[in-house]
């Protein structure tokens, strides 16, 4: 059964007990690359099952997922309280041909993008945090809140290729 919005919301936040969202955030790409060195790409690029994403897909995801953050959060900066629009990451990965994706070269965007978004987050005054748009699917989002979210993001889907890439050894 597929989860709800909320529920994804619980998940995703759930593992950021105790974390500084900005601090996961800024260790992510060293930690995927570090995670795939000396790693095929043969062996990144094989599904686990067919229903789920390779190493490669979810790399690829991550750095699409990237653009679509910092571009919601520059959105909601300059038209507080505008709607966001929520997108099909699996029609993404077809439509986007994850599965033929460099995963290397996608974690160098990820990385690229990754850094101008945390410089756009650090020079923000403190009020502009609270500034939020409305997501289709989940509702009212604050800066600070898409900020938790995508640092979730980052551990949920880092635990997902450690746990693909164990299997594989």
């Amino acid at each position: 059964m597929k989860e709800t919005p909320q529920q994804y919301t619980q998940r995703i936040l759930g593992s950021m007990e105790g974390k500084q969202p900005l601090a996961v955030q800024a260790a992510t790409a060293k930690k995927l690359a570090r995670l795939i060195k000396g790693v095929p790409a043969s062996k990144l690029r094989k599904r686990p099952a067919p229903d789920k994403w390779s190493v490669a897909e979810i790399l690829a995801h991550l750095a699409d997922a990237e653009i679509v953050g910092g571009f919601r959060m520059r959105f909601i900066l300059g038209a507080p309280g505008a709607p966001v629009v929520a997108f099909d990451q699996d029609s993404w990965v077809v439509s986007g041909h994850y599965n033929k994706r460099d995963p290397r070269k996608s974690i160098e965007l990820f990385r690229t993008v990754r850094e101008a978004n945390l410089a756009m987050l650090k020079s923000l005054a403190p009020e502009q945090w609270k500034h939020y748009g409305i997501h289709s699917e989940r509702g009212q989002e604050s800066i600070e809140h898409i900020v938790r979210m995508f640092a979730g993001h980052d551990i949920n889907h880092m635990r997902q290729m450690e746990a693909i890439l164990k299997s594989r050894r």
